[in-house]
């Protein structure tokens, strides 16, 4: 019986690739975490130091050290810019195709077609030019404006006055007609249309949606699900291990956004709440998968909130210090980003950074992993440690640590 358990720290980078001038200029200056040590230069998180936060990053702070014991590495992003879907199929073993980048303009007169043939009631909303849609009363259809422009478009909605699967409907019937990366239908209880609306934001003067964080969907009842272009579950960790009988629990954004079947999945954006569901399941679950993403550090870097990204930095090291005494000697523990989500950059979108990789397992120390290639290395990583075959994409790391 062994576990293990991948906490994802959403948006937590360390410092821009090599090819971020050319993929994403102006990320080659982004630096998550150094932006949120230049601003904070005394924090201090022991549980992370420990798990070789400070070897990952290459650089002793103020108050941090490198540990002489950790096991430790970073990791690049083999997908297309900087993206939490792509992000996570990436982790779960997909190899990443470029998507095609669309701005919600260019689809908004075939999208809006669609939904009246599927008999829906749409109504064309116009702001500076710029035209996105309101279905069925309650839910907006427009460009998500929270990650790279281009690459998705959100349905919000207020879900006291429509249910979610409502919500979930028009989202599939977007998806039938929509080639970018993603729809996303979600939204959340004690909004109001009128919050949605008093959330419109235009970027770049040609793409428009609803802020996520302004409208107030994270609030409470929170509910999303992420539609993907092209993404094939069956090749990747989740299915290959449920097929196989290992048991996969997914907790936080990553519930939303991965297939998970078979398994048991948890939606739960509050850091404390999501960590705590980790550690009751740890507690509990003697055997399987366990995967975690802890959202609000991406929403603080959205936010462009240095002090909010450090208390929530403080809770998931708390968090994960209480989860290393419950772990046996079979069990590992990896902790991890998708992404950077600089807050100090001067934008709010994604940035394209290289991730650590802090792996704890008893027994084992000073193993350094090196910079790997693609997020899929976990993933592949996952599926060799239970011996269940392989996904799409990734080598597996487990050899240096047994």
């Amino acid at each position: 019986m062994k576990r293990f358990i991948v906490i994802v720290l959403d948006g937590f980078g360390m410092g821009a690739m090599k090819d971020a001038k050319e993929v994403r200029p102006g990320d080659e200056i982004a630096n998550t975490f150094g932006s949120i040590l230049r601003d904070f230069p005394d924090i201090r998180f022991p549980n992370l130091e420990r798990l070789g936060l400070m070897n990952a990053y290459g650089r002793e702070s103020q108050c941090m050290k490198f540990s002489p014991d950790a096991n430790f590495g970073r990791a690049e992003l083999m997908h297309w810019g900087a993206d939490t879907f792509m992000g996570h199929q990436e982790i779960m073993g997909t190899l990443p195709k470029k998507p095609v980048a669309q701005p919600f303009q260019e689809k908004v007169d075939i999208i809006r077609e669609h939904l009246l043939e599927k008999n829906h009631k749409v109504e064309v909303r116009e702001t500076a030019g710029l035209r996105y849609l309101l279905v069925d009363d309650y839910v907006t259809v427009a460009d998500n404006i929270d990650a790279d422009l281009g690459m998705a478009y959100n349905c919000t909605a207020p879900l006291d006055f429509i249910s979610f699967e409502k919500e979930l409907e028009i989202g599939q019937h977007v998806r039938e007609v929509a080639t970018v990366n993603r729809i996303i239908p979600f939204g959340g209880t004690g909004t109001t249309l009128q919050n949605l609306l008093d959330a419109e934001e235009v970027r770049e003067g040609k793409y428009i949606g609803i802020h996520a964080v302004k409208s107030g969907s994270y609030n409470e009842g929170y509910q999303c699900l992420h539609l993907g272009y092209g993404v094939d579950k069956n090749v990747q960790a989740p299915t290959i291990l449920t097929d196989a009988c290992v048991p996969v629990v997914l907790f936080g954004k990553v519930a939303d956004i991965v297939a998970n079947d078979g398994g048991k999945s948890v939606s739960c954006v509050p850091t404390g709440e999501v960590l705590d569901l980790t550690i009751d399941e740890i507690k509990t679950r003697k055997n399987g998968f366990i995967c975690t993403n802890v959202q609000e550090t991406d929403l603080a870097g959205h936010s462009q909130d240095a002090d909010w990204y450090r208390r929530l930095l403080e809770i998931a090291d708390e968090k994960i210090g209480e989860m290393i005494p419950l772990l046996g000697e079979e069990d590992i523990l990896l902790v991890m980003a998708d992404h950077g989500n600089d807050p100090d950059i001067g934008h709010n979108k994604h940035t394209r950074e290289n991730v650590p990789l802090l792996v704890y397992k008893k027994g084992i120390h000073s193993v350094e992993l090196g910079l790997r290639s693609s997020l899929s290395d976990v993933g592949a990583t996952v599926c060799d440690f239970f011996g269940k075959g392989k996904p799409q994409n990734g080598v597996s790391f487990l050899e240096k640590l047994v």
